[in-house]
């Protein structure tokens, strides 16, 4: 439940308020040249701190502890630590009987028999993350040629992000956002028809980021709306470029040589400082719930990154998969 991938395969491990989260990356090829500095950027892209995000700092400083030896990779599985040391789980205590409404608490209770660590939302948290972000910075290396960039479009129906996100901080809620994600350099042809097509492969992975609420590709659902002679690209070379871009860069499940464009809607933040009201699993009836704890009053802000990484680590599978099917 914890593993993606089939030839680079990766599983994510922790608690928001464990020792430690991380990652094992198997299948990743020896020789790449990898740092600890190469993680910096997207890391520090993922990071809290600006308006908006949790107060909760970490330094996410990575720890590479197998499949790496003088500057390269191995060949052997790929493990990358983060230790938690800036947690406060008294914050949480009220957590265990009263579920948050919104969050997994009670479906992860339920399915744990209570066992779960509920501590920042333990395994369900978004500081798992910081894994998949870890992952993705390795399977960039891996793609030569391809860019991927993501940015926030909106948040809570708004351009206006900053506008959007004081109001709500100001009245304790939160909000959503639309983040949409570019890879721009795509060769044709990767992915496979069906039940493994670039597009199933993407979703699987954006759904494993929590928050995520839905993905559309190219036009989306928009696409419902529009006639055939609309939403067909016109082919315009023998590359396959189109002259639009609907299909956004995959048709039949294959990239198709265009570029690859995506969607993804972030739902508002569970925890917000308005006064909520949940069912007790202790008296067994409805109660009124007060949240303590730092947290995100939009998660969106912080997700591009994630939505790169996992982009990556999909493409770098497939980009294997290719190889391996040309030998």
């Amino acid at each position: 439940m914890n593993s993606f991938g089939r030839v680079f395969r990766i599983s994510v491990f922790g608690e928001s308020h464990g020792s430690t989260v991380g990652v094992t990356i198997d299948g990743v090829p020896a020789g790449i040249k990898l740092s600890i500095d190469d993680f910096t950027p997207d890391l520090t892209r993922r990071k809290s701190g600006a308006t908006g995000t949790t107060p909760r700092i970490e330094s996410d400083t990575p720890e590479i502890i197998s499949g790496w030896f003088n500057g390269h990779t191995t060949g052997a599985p790929l493990t990358i630590l983060f230790k938690n040391t800036n947690t406060q789980s008294a914050d949480y205590g009220n957590i265990a009987k009263t579920p948050r409404p919104g969050h997994a608490d009670f479906a992860a209770h339920l399915r744990f028999r209570g066992f779960n660590d509920f501590r920042g939302g333990g395994h369900f948290s978004g500081r798992l993350t910081l894994a998949l972000v870890a992952a993705g910075v390795v399977a960039k290396k891996m793609l030569d040629g391809i860019n991927i960039s993501a940015q926030i479009l909106s948040v809570g129906g708004s351009s206006n992000i900053e506008k959007t996100i004081d109001t709500a901080l100001s009245k304790g809620d939160s909000v959503g956002g639309i983040v949409e994600c570019k890879a721009k350099g795509m060769p044709a042809g990767l992915g496979e028809p069906f039940f493994d097509s670039v597009e199933s492969t993407i979703s699987h992975l954006a759904f494993a980021v929590p928050a995520i609420k839905g993905i559309e590709f190219g036009a989306g659902f928009a696409a419902a709306t529009m006639t055939g002679s609309l939403h067909n690209d016109p082919i315009i070379d023998d590359t396959g470029r189109t002259s639009t871009n609907n299909a956004g860069g995959i048709t039949g499940g294959l990239t198709n040589g265009n570029d690859l464009v995506f969607r993804v809607a972030v739902k508002p933040t569970s925890s917000i400082g308005i006064k909520q009201n949940t069912f007790s699993l202790e008296t067994g009836r409805v109660e009124e719930l007060v949240i303590k704890g730092r947290h995100d009053a939009c998660i969106a802000l912080r997700v591009p990154v994630v939505i790169e990484a996992i982009t990556a680590i999909a493409l770098a599978d497939f980009m294997m998969l290719w190889k391996a099917s040309n030998l």
